[in-house]
């Protein structure tokens, strides 16, 4: 049994142990507190400046959509007087068309709190909501138009999703048309950013309870070796910290200017270009219109056949940001509506066939499937210079296949490094536990399959209409 000695009555290498050790135990707490309490504030820094990248991104991309839409009727606006009601229609209507994503919307209220356009809560449409509050008390309505009165800006609340009518927190960013008394603005929830930062502060924290715990476990087993192991272990802990916590800004950044990239292109290379047409048709009509031209429909009609062409391309760029159909008929009636335009649009023979199987895909692996599909058909567009294309979707005993496959003048993946789009399917199918293989084909070509596993298959539901159509 252990019994406490006086330290008049230890020896001296006692004392000696003593006197090494308590500094030592101190230092090493000390220490362990110190890494602990640095480790969280740095991370805690880097959390912060990562969620406000986050926001801004949204911020801006939200100004962006606004100017965007702003732009494209601000003809139709720029020439309207107050009292135009046909005018305010025009513009009622193409606001009312620009939906995106799975809860993206334009809105529209008038300064008197009256709903115009909200064309994913059609029920608001032609009722007053002054003094509408959040379910935390912040003012919603009556804060948008008080921002649009002072020109443009930001609001965040509390508002339901549409499409899933859970709550989330919304940015909004509204601006004004003063001469018709209108607030017009779109918003986006933020719920996938809270998430990942409250991922992220979960991660930091459970690594920091990790980091006490090895140097508790190693102090009682060695107090030496706790000096030199622990100080080890919260250095390297910490680099790893910083070291994900930039990999996944970058990854973010990376994706997020990606995407902005591509609908850029599309913005400029299509819905400007059709919209400089109509305002030089329309300019032409007002010039004979002046001079008493009895010709002055025909650029006219010109004009009004490009604005349509233009709102036929925004539908078709909210249709690649994310397909309604592939969530309300499943990935093989998607696959086949994206062939068919791709034929229509790019003059390719394209042949499509699918075999229907019992069993439905996840929606991870409908997307990630479909997103292969529309990388390789783009590849095919842009680089194969093919003139016939297939492309194939079965289900099997292992899983689901989709094969497309080009008469172009393809390639040697051996010999060759991929590219950003193949690397980005190849990632597609890791995240699944699929398979991505690229192969020549005989004589010229080159033919694509990616194969999503068994376990992302689900039974149909039964005596619903899945078991009545395929769903893949």
């Amino acid at each position: 049994m252990f019994r406490f000695r006086s330290p008049a009555m230890m020896s001296y290498a006692q004392k000696l142990m003593l006197l090494a050790s308590v500094p030592l135990i101190a230092a090493v707490a000390a220490i362990a507190v110190l890494v602990g309490l640095q480790s969280r504030a740095l991370a805690e820094r880097e959390i912060k400046a990562l969620e406000t990248q986050l926001l801004e991104a949204k911020k801006a991309e939200l100004r962006n959509y606004v100017t965007q839409a702003r732009n494209g009727f601000y003809f139709i606006y720029g020439s309207a007087a107050p009292d135009d009601d046909e005018a305010k229609a025009r513009v009622a209507q193409i606001l009312a068309a620009m939906i995106y994503g799975e809860d993206g919307q334009f809105f529209v209220y008038d300064y008197d709190g009256n709903a115009i356009v909200s064309p994913r809560e059609t029920g608001r449409i032609g009722q007053n909501f002054n003094g509408e509050t959040d379910p935390e008390g912040t003012p919603v309505v009556d804060r948008l138009i008080e921002i649009a009165r002072s020109g443009a800006g930001y609001h965040t609340y509390l508002w339901p999703k549409p499409s899933t009518g859970e709550l989330a927190q919304k940015i909004t960013y509204v601006t004004s048309f003063p001469s018709w008394q209108w607030a017009v603005g779109t918003g986006v929830f933020i719920d996938d950013v809270l998430a990942t930062v409250a991922t992220a502060r979960a991660d930091v924290e459970a690594r920091v309870q990790r980091t006490f715990l090895y140097i508790g476990a190693i102090t009682l087993s060695a107090l030496l070796v706790v000096f030199a192991t622990g100080m080890g272990i919260n250095l390297r802990e910490r680099r790893l910290a910083d070291a994900k916590l930039k990999k996944l800004t970058q990854r973010v950044f990376d994706a997020q200017e990606e995407e902005r990239g591509r609908v850029a292109r599309e913005l400029h290379d299509g819905i400007s270009q059709i919209l400089v047409g109509v305002r030089y048709a329309l300019d032409n009509a007002r010039r004979r219109l002046d001079r008493g031209d009895a010709n002055a429909n025909e650029p006219l009609a010109n004009g009004i056949a490009s604005l349509a062409q233009a709102i036929a391309e925004v539908r078709r760029i909210s249709r690649d940001l994310r397909p309604g159909v592939l969530d309300d008929l499943g990935l093989g009636p998607a696959l086949k509506t994206l062939a068919e335009e791709f034929e229509q649009r790019t003059g390719i023979a394209v042949s499509y066939s699918t075999v229907v199987f019992r069993n439905r895909l996840d929606n991870d692996a409908k997307i990630a499937l479909y997103r292969i599909a529309q990388e390789a058909l783009t590849n095919v567009e842009r680089h194969s210079g093919a003139t016939e294309v297939s492309v194939d979707l079965r289900g099997h005993k292992n899983g689901a296949t989709l094969r497309i496959s080009d008469n172009g003048r393809g390639f040697d993946p051996r010999e060759r490094t991929l590219g950003l789009g193949l690397r980005n399917m190849q990632e597609r199918m890791e995240q699944l536990g699929g398979n991505l293989h690229l192969r020549p084909v005989l004589g010229k070509g080159l033919r694509i399959e990616a194969t999503a596993p068994l376990t992302h298959m689900l039974p149909p539901d039964p005596g619903g209409t899945d078991t009545r159509k395929a769903a893949a």
